[in-house]
């Protein structure tokens, strides 16, 4: 099997309490070049661990190791790595479940029944600090956070934050929300791209999000973006 040359190595972490799972995604993932699996835990315990000590750019774990007795596991993998992204495998449709794991700190949701190149695409995406959910998984998701994000009667403590928004930024963001990257909206609203990047870096130091993928899901929580039809 041929495979472009990648520019730089991707670190993944596996997590998986199945071994042969883990073994099959390990031959799966180093067929590429630029890929490098820096390790596989197969419990909650020794992936927080191994996080910590490869600090790894992707965390590839099995949806089903954050359910159950240890519902903040997701959560303490990406405060034992900071810079790594989690990227999630799945067999199961539920929305409920999604979105709770894009709010604990979640990048992307593969479903494992998908062929491998799109894995191995999502791995790149995420990699690349954008989100990665497939067409299905985005309107569940997005149909959970209506039932669940109508805003509510008492005083939205997010409203001041959103107060000091200026226009332009209020369009950025409605841009972003709309799936545009930074160059699309440079030239849709006639701005340069270095631009682009300052009004995104004052936009997240005013509502206290950290990547492109926690603001597309604030703004559609707090209605600054339109949620795409579904």
């Amino acid at each position: 099997m041929t495979h472009s040359v990648a520019t730089e190595t991707i670190r993944i972490l596996l997590i998986d309490d199945h071994a042969l799972v883990r073994a099959g995604l390990r031959l799966l993932i180093e067929t590429y070049p630029g890929f490098r699996v820096v390790g596989e835990a197969g419990n909650r315990v020794d992936a927080v661990n191994l996080a910590g000590r490869h600090q790894p750019d992707i965390i590839l774990l099995d949806l089903a190791m954050t359910e159950g007795s240890a519902p903040d596991f997701l959560s303490d993998l990406v405060t034992s790595a900071r810079q790594a992204r989690v990227l999630l495998l799945t067999t199961v449709q539920d929305p409920a479940k999604h979105r709770r794991a894009v709010c604990q700190g979640a990048m992307g949701i593969v479903h494992k029944g998908k062929a491998p190149e799109v894995l191995i695409k999502a791995i790149q995406r995420v990699h690349a600090g954008e989100a990665w959910l497939d067409r299905s998984m985005t309107a569940g998701l997005i149909n959970e956070m209506r039932r669940t994000g109508e805003p509510s009667s008492k005083v939205d403590p997010e409203a001041a934050k959103i107060a000091e928004l200026t226009a332009r930024e209020r369009e950025i963001i409605a841009l972003v929300g709309a799936g545009l990257k930074n160059k699309q909206i440079a030239q849709r609203l006639f701005i340069s791209e270095p631009t682009v990047r300052h009004h995104m870096t004052s936009v997240f130091s005013k509502l206290g999000v950290t990547d492109r993928f926690e603001l597309i899901i604030y703004s559609f929580r707090y209605h600054l973006a339109k949620l795409p039809s579904s």
